[in-house]
């Protein structure tokens, strides 16, 4: 059952920047403040090679404002239902927690996340989903925790792995194989300076909900993600009984975080064989 179906929230301004009102500038500080303690120079402990030089053809900050507009039409519409959060609801007050703890060791992945408004919210729906636009716009669904019954470690694997997704720039090296390949834009032209994409940022649509990403991309994810989240004092094994849910789960149907988000034969292999590159980070953090 949902927990918040029944609340309501106050409708606003479809048009508006959600970061820019008084209202959404307190609600969100305590993510920017995390952010901004960001733990420059760590050195990585998971091997994930450097990111596709393709994804230059996007636009970075064309793609991130298009991530925001899509962001707060998602929100606009959940809150009209009734099925975002509000800020006292349990469920979304231990996701700012877990983002709390996490957002701090997101910027040696990424140096841009330095100067992203990072936000969290709770949509109340039955399905099990989470994302992380580019930015760092993440949403979690009441499925995904209720269903699934996920303890705060498991919650972590799956922010960790969203953001990592952002980080990494996945959408936007997505976008840019994609189009790249329909108008015939090659690495060559790119590297030239012969080419840009950022036409089709700018005009997404609700594509960033619908992308579907490589195995590789899945396999960075899942291992930034589980770096991120041992940093962060969670559990490294929390990845492996994460994982071992959502095949659980597959078995009742498809989750919607499966459709994009496929579940590979050897995802827990690949996980179980870093946990420890990334246990003296979890036990540090524990200490500390």
């Amino acid at each position: 059952m949902c927990f918040i179906c029944n609340f309501k929230t106050p409708a606003v301004n479809p048009g508006s920047d959600d970061t820019s009102s008084p209202r959404w500038q307190a609600r969100r500080a305590f993510l920017l403040a995390a952010g901004s303690t960001a733990a420059a120079g760590a050195l990585a402990q998971v091997d994930v090679g450097s990111s596709s030089s393709l994804r230059k053809l996007v636009p970075a900050e064309t793609l991130e404002n298009s991530a925001r507009q899509q962001y707060t039409q998602v929100l606009s519409e959940a809150r009209t239902k009734g099925i975002l959060a509000p800020d006292d609801h349990p469920q979304l007050q231990r996701l700012h927690t877990i983002a709390q703890k996490l957002i701090p060791h997101t910027t040696p992945w990424n140096p841009r996340s330095r100067e992203w408004k990072w936000q969290v919210n709770l949509i109340g729906s039955k399905q099990i989903n989470a994302w992380c636009m580019p930015g760092g716009k993440i949403a979690f669904y009441t499925g995904i925790l209720d269903q699934l019954k996920l303890n705060d470690d498991e919650v972590a694997m799956i922010m960790g792995h969203e953001m990592a997704h952002a980080l990494r720039e996945h959408a936007r090296e997505r976008l840019a194989k994609s189009q790249a390949t329909s108008i015939g834009l090659s690495i060559a032209s790119q590297l030239l300076g012969l080419g840009s994409l950022g036409d089709v940022a700018a005009n997404l649509g609700t594509q960033l909900l619908t992308l579907k990403y490589s195995r590789d991309d899945e396999t960075e994810s899942d291992l930034v993600g589980l770096e991120i989240a041992s940093r962060g004092g969670y559990k490294p094994e929390a990845s492996v009984s994460l994982w071992q849910k959502m095949q659980a789960a597959s078995g009742n149907g498809s989750p919607s975080f499966l459709s994009t988000h496929p579940s590979g034969a050897n995802r827990i292999e690949e996980l179980q064989a870093n946990l420890p590159k990334v246990q003296h980070l979890y036990e540090k953090a524990r200490r500390d």
